[in-house]
């Protein structure tokens, strides 16, 4: 676990050494069949899967990055104005969302097993059996870890979790956790998933009552507390910035002198969330057909 977080060049060794993540995945399916998923050896054996996780999207060997990003390199070179930003662009983006995996395998061996499904699936399991914050906060934080790039496997991931997996219940439990850390690492695993246009109407109706819930009524406590509610807000700006249904439910959901106290917050440590606050109300200002109910 230690070793784990050693860096870009120990984690490429330990992600080569053979039968290592394997094991990884052997062990923590046994805790779960088991009932056992609070023991310390699964929290060890988490921790290193979502530090391994970490930058996969960039480090990956050649072999897998010429199969995984053959399609998406189509996608560029067709492109023939990618605008200002490059692959990054809006247009290079959504094709990318609709650019699938290559074909998933049924037995994953090594670090292909680090995006499969079946890992995904034991992520969302610890997430929702495990007592454990540590365990829990790696869990949602190894998801967060393949959600975050812009490339397809990214994308990918999001829809497992949120389509195929179910996944949406469990990650808006830990939304209302005590632990901190636990609250923020899920909140920014919903923010890399709402940034997937064809997830967002899930998000909305499964999360954002919740998100709106736990917002707070004007910002206050620690730099954590600051980055998570700076994180809502970009969350909740992903998904009403192109709807107007979802604009109204945060709303109704009694969101709108929340985000207005936290934008007008001055304190420099504040900045953070009180700028992604004021982002968020320009964008709902946006849909004009709002602005009566705004005013009321």
């Amino acid at each position: 676990r230690n070793m784990s977080s050693a860096g870009p060049e120990g984690r490429k060794k330990m992600r080569e050494c053979e039968g290592l993540i394997d094991s990884l995945v052997y062990y923590i399916q046994g805790a779960i069949a088991d009932h056992e998923p609070n023991d310390k050896a699964t929290e060890n054996c988490v921790c290193i899967l979502h530090n391994l996780s970490y930058q996969l999207e960039t480090e990956l060997p050649e072999s897998y990055a010429q199969s995984i990003y053959l399609q998406r390199r189509n996608v560029s070179s067709n492109d023939k104005t990618p605008g200002c930003f490059g692959t990054r662009s809006r247009k290079v983006k959504e094709k990318q969302q609709d650019t699938p995996l290559p074909e998933e395998k049924s037995n994953p061996k090594g670090v292909e097993s680090l995006w499969h499904s079946t890992l995904i699936r034991i992520y969302l399991s610890l997430i929702a059996k495990s007592t454990r914050n540590y365990t829990q906060e790696a869990s949602l934080g190894a998801l967060q870890n393949l959600t975050a790039g812009t490339g397809p496997m990214p994308f990918a991931v999001a829809r497992t979790v949120v389509q195929k997996a179910n996944g949406l219940p469990s990650i808006r439990a830990m939304l209302h956790c005590s632990n901190p850390a636990v609250k923020k690492t899920a909140v920014s695993l919903l923010r890399n998933l709402s940034r997937n246009a064809s997830l967002q109407g899930d998000i909305a109706r499964e999360v954002l009552p919740d998100l709106v819930s736990v917002l707070p009524e004007s910002v206050a406590g620690s730099e954590l507390a600051c980055e998570t509610t700076a994180s809502i807000c970009y969350t909740l700006f992903n998904l009403t910035q192109g709807s107007s249904l979802h604009a109204r439910q945060l709303l109704s959901a009694h969101g709108l002198p929340k985000v207005i106290a936290i934008s007008i917050s001055d304190s420099n440590m504040f900045s953070k969330a009180s700028r992604a606050a004021s982002v968020l109300l320009y964008s709902l200002w946006s849909h004009t057909d709002l602005h009566s109910a705004y005013k009321k």
